[in-house]
C-alpha cells in the first residue's frame, strides 16, 4: 500500500512538474497557462493513483490480473478534448497546437509521477522545457531567416481588388508564395458583401511594416486586415 507521505509527494510533485511547463506559456499568453498545466498535472497524478489504489490488496501488492492502466488510459482522451480548445484557426494559420501538446505530456508526466517513475518524468520535463525554450528561439530564428509572413485581408467584393493588392505588395518588392481566398460573405457589420485573401508573403529585410500595412489599409474597399494573427485596426 502506497504511505500517506509518498501519496503526498507525489500529487506535490505533479504540480510542481506541471507549472515548470505552464510557467513557459503563461509567459507566452497562451490560452492554457501556469494553473491549467498545475492542474492537469495533479489531476492525471491523482487518477494514476486513485488507479494504483483500487487494484491494490491488503498486504500492498497488485491483484491478480488487475489492470492499473484502465482508469489512467482514460486521462489521455480527456486531455485530448482540453487540448483541442487552445487551438485556433485564424484564416490559413492555425495557433495553439504547441499550448495542446504541452497539456498532453504534462498528463504524462503526472501519470508517470503518480505511478512513481521519478526518472521518467523529470526527464520528460526537461526535455519538454529545452523544447519550449531553446528550440523555440531556434524555431524563431529559421522564420526570421525565410521571412515568410501572413498578411489577412478583408475587403469589398468587387473586381480588380486582388489584383491592386497585389500590385501593392509588389512595388515593395514583396513576393507572394501563397494565396487563399473565400467565397463571397455578406457582412451584416459593414452592410456590404465582402471576401476574405490570406496572402503568405516573403518580405525583404528592410521592409517598413508599418508603412507596408498602412498603405493597404487606406486602400479602396479594404475593411480589416490582419498582419501575422494580429488584427492592425478596422476601415
Amino acid at each position: 500500500m502506497i504511505s500517506p507521505f509518498e501519496i503526498v509527494l507525489r500529487l506535490v510533485l505533479g504540480g510542481i512538474l506541471g507549472g515548470v511547463v505552464g510557467f513557459e506559456r503563461e509567459q507566452h499568453n497562451r490560452p492554457a497557462g501556469f494553473r491549467t498545466h498545475i492542474l492537469v498535472c495533479v489531476g492525471a497524478t491523482l487518477i494514476m493513483l486513485v488507479s494504483i489504489y483500487t487494484f491494490t490488496g491488503p498486504e500492498g501488492e497488485i491483484s491478480r490480473g488487475a489492470d492499473t492502466a484502465r482508469i489512467a488510459a482514460q486521462v489521455v482522451s480527456g486531455v485530448g478534448f482540453l487540448g483541442a480548445g487552445t487551438i485556433l484557426r485564424q484564416g490559413s494559420t492555425i495557433r495553439g497546437l504547441t499550448t495542446a501538446a504541452s497539456l498532453w505530456v504534462v498528463a504524462g508526466i503526472g501519470l508517470a509521477v503518480g505511478g512513481g517513475f521519478y526518472l521518467g518524468a523529470f526527464t520528460a520535463t526537461a526535455v519538454v522545457m529545452v523544447s519550449l525554450y531553446i528550440l523555440g528561439n531556434v524555431e524563431r530564428f529559421l522564420a526570421q531567416k525565410r521571412r515568410l509572413k501572413e498578411l489577412w485581408v478583408r475587403v469589398i467584393d468587387r473586381p480588380g481588388q486582388l489584383a491592386k493588392i497585389s500590385s501593392l505588395i509588389a512595388e515593395r518588392n514583396v513576393n507572394i508564395h501563397k494565396v487563399e481566398m473565400t467565397e463571397p460573405e455578406y457582412m451584416e457589420g459593414y452592410q456590404v458583401k465582402a471576401i476574405d485573401i490570406t496572402l503568405l508573403l516573403k518580405v525583404p529585410t528592410r521592409l517598413d511594416d508599418n508603412e507596408f500595412l498602412s498603405a493597404i489599409m487606406e486602400m479602396e474597399g479594404v475593411l480589416e486586415l490582419s498582419w501575422e494573427g494580429k488584427n492592425v485596426n478596422e476601415g
